[in-house]
């Protein structure tokens, strides 16, 4: 259902997105996904119960619940809700026919606004409300085993809590936020979560890292998901619209290389570093691991394996050009796997 009174696309927006989706199809494919709100979707919090026990509540709800990653299965998309006679009651049938709506047992009808976060077993902790891309760069760490985690940029704790539910509440997180309203909102999610391995810290990024390093503290991974211009938001933001300015996007880049720079200054020879963001613009996403790379010769780029197909990292952007590597990185767009859009990068530090 696409929606209605869509913001206007400002001309520059269009085109910088138009030189990145070069072929005008792929392109009006881009345009056309925006104007459709994105999928509900949850992560099963395997802390607490199995995604088949999950799965196996929220059907008894009448929730349509949709599993689209074969190998994720914690991973869901609530379709709507599927009208039962036994479940039906007047004042729904009387608000379907104000609403000149059939009422037909069976169809499936778009939960009401709030019930997927009103809903006990949300506040219960069972689960987690979560776009899709944004749950991709923990799972890029599946493999991953063994010592200390840090998330730099953890709030609201979506990764965080994503992260200590893959390794079951071993090993320890350093979860770190510069703002104190939306370190109570992380504190929070961890309670409601279960989490148990997860420490939090207020400061801001660079500044942590500077002097965790002083105390020759090292990690064996640090996530980076760093600040940004938020292009990949649009489905579920259209207000980003609004808010996009170029002048940000010229200054965010050097925000996040300091970010990405101190946190490779404390992360141990073999150790993993996951930078991602949640925008499209190149001068964010390969235009700084770029950088990174040039600057740092043990590192290297790893490819990155996703239960989606994702685009490979570009390497010319205007006047600019990238190294070959850079084709490792993960660009994730809006109309090829019906999520939002992301950017996935992972460095291995070689020694």
């Amino acid at each position: 259902m696409q929606r209605k009174n869509f913001p206007l696309l400002k001309p520059l927006f269009l085109e910088r997105m138009q030189k990145l989706l070069s072929e005008k199809s792929d392109f009006q494919s881009y345009l056309d996904i925006l104007k459709i709100p994105p999928v509900r979707s949850i992560r099963c919090n395997t802390l607490k119960l199995t995604p088949q026990d999950l799965k196996t509540r929220l059907e008894n709800k009448t929730w349509k619940i949709k599993q689209p990653w074969k190998n994720h299965p914690e991973i869901m998309v609530v379709e709507g809700k599927i009208i039962d006679q036994n479940q039906i009651d007047k004042e729904t049938i009387n608000r379907k026919r104000r609403d000149n709506k059939n009422v037909v047992i069976g169809n499936v009808e778009n939960l009401q606004p709030g019930e997927l976060g009103k809903a006990l077993e949300h506040l219960l902790g069972y689960y987690y409300i979560q776009e899709l891309a944004s749950m991709l760069p923990i799972i890029t760490l599946n493999s991953e085993s063994g010592g200390f985690i840090l998330d730099l940029c953890s709030a609201p704790g979506s990764k965080t809590t994503q992260a200590a539910a893959e390794i079951k509440n071993t090993r320890t997180i350093i979860a770190n936020e510069v703002s104190l309203g939306r370190i109570k909102i992380l504190a929070s999610n961890l309670e409601r979560c279960g989490v148990t391995n997860t420490i939090i810290t207020k400061k801001e990024g660079t500044a942590l890292c500077k002097r965790l390093k002083k105390q020759n503290f090292q990690f064996d991974t640090i996530l980076v998901d760093a600040p940004c211009s938020g292009e990949g938001t649009l489905r579920s933001s259209p207000k980003t619209y609004l808010m996009w300015n170029i002048k940000t996007i010229k200054n965010l880049p050097k925000i996040q290389k300091n970010l990405v720079t101190s946190a490779l200054e404390i992360l141990k020879p073999n150790g993993t570093l996951i930078y991602s963001t949640c925008t499209h613009a190149p001068e964010e996403n390969e235009g700084v691991i770029n950088e990174i790379l040039k600057e740092n010769k043990n590192l290297k780029l790893e490819k990155i394996k996703l239960p989606i197909k994702p685009r490979p990292g570009i390497t010319n952007w205007e006047d600019k050009k990238y190294s070959k590597e850079i084709t490792k990185c993960a660009r994730i767009y809006p109309q090829d796997n019906n999520t939002e859009g992301f950017f996935i990068a992972k460095l291995k530090k070689t020694k």
